[in-house]
């Protein structure tokens, strides 16, 4: 919550070394971050390389403490990822997610601790290290996910309507890739929508939605995981947090996958397994239509190899 010390007239940040980056913190942000942690002697540019991004590191000048300031693409993440860090995080035990300090609505910022280690994706692990990380990585979400009862009658309402959304969305993923996807893949993308439709309802929680590699940090000493950036978290079908891993680290590794389900506490029912790779299909649809306009060949690879599993029928 945004409190007096919130500085939105102030016109230029006070001095702070800008490391590499190309984005500058906006100097409204810069001084609400100064009124909450006092000043600052390092800001950084943190941002993925992808729209929409904006982060920065920040480094405290009396103690040399570090935060992250991060400013939400749209009001809708901006409520979700304050609500995640507020409601869901505090439980999931120190330093396995970032506390959220402060959150300014008006700028649509959050001022968040940073938690230590570096980006799964970027470290050179062993087999057996892999599978000890997606062990972690199913215990971490098993525990955010929660129960049925800890959504609220709103909350599984919401959960329904996502689920419904994924599946109309299929038709404007397929009209916007348009020739992108042959008539052969569209067929599959149309097949799998029809199915999740009759699958009925599938068991809710609290999602991460954007659960993969990318937002797991690995602190090697401990070998203690930490999960990040909440802003696509809300109540959904708790399988839809496996899409991503399915359609990317657990392909031809079902020593991970396996892993991971030994952390989650359970196995996926048959329903959920059915709903797991109708998603999938959705999901390669959506990374096909996106990716390509956007440069981004890892994901457009991402769903062609999708689409190509689940046409030969191999297991998800």
């Amino acid at each position: 919550m945004t409190d007096s010390r919130t500085l939105l007239d102030s016109k230029t940040p006070p001095d702070s070394d800008t490391l590499s980056g190309s984005k500058t913190l906006p100097a409204a942000v810069h001084a609400w971050a100064e009124g909450v942690l006092g000043p600052l002697t390092v800001v950084r540019d943190a941002s993925h390389p992808r729209p929409g991004s904006q982060v920065w590191e920040v480094t405290h000048r009396g103690d040399g403490a570090r935060h992250f300031v991060k400013i939400s693409p749209t009001p809708k993440f901006f409520a979700r990822e304050t609500r995640a860090y507020r409601q869901t995080a505090p439980a999931l035990g120190r330093g396995s997610v970032p506390r959220l300090v402060e959150s300014n609505p008006q700028q649509q910022a959050l001022l968040l601790t940073a938690v230590p280690g570096r980006g799964v994706k970027s470290l050179p692990l062993s087999a057996a290290r892999q599978r000890a990380v997606h062990r972690q990585a199913g215990a971490w979400l098993s525990r955010f996910h929660g129960g049925p009862r800890d959504l609220s009658p709103r909350d599984h309402a919401e959960a329904a309507a996502e689920t419904a959304r994924a599946i109309h969305s299929a038709e404007k993923h397929l009209e916007r890739a348009r020739d992108l996807i042959g008539a052969r893949d569209r067929e599959t993308v149309r097949r799998h929508a029809a199915e999740l439709t009759r699958l009925g309802p599938l068991p809710h929680g609290y999602v991460h939605g954007d659960f993969q590699e990318r937002n797991w940090l690995l602190d090697t000493g401990p070998g203690r995981l930490a999960v990040v950036d909440l802003e696509r978290a809300r109540p959904h079908a708790v399988v839809f947090d496996m899409v991503l891993l399915a359609c990317g680290p657990w392909v031809g590794r079902p020593d991970l996958r396996a892993a991971f389900f030994e952390g989650y506490g359970r196995e996926l029912t048959d329903k959920e397994e059915r709903s797991l790779r109708c998603l999938s299909a959705l999901d390669a649809a959506s990374a096909i239509s996106w990716g390509v306009p956007h440069h981004d060949p890892e994901i457009v690879e991402r769903g062609r190899a999708t689409l190509a599993r689940l046409e030969r029928g191999d297991p998800g």
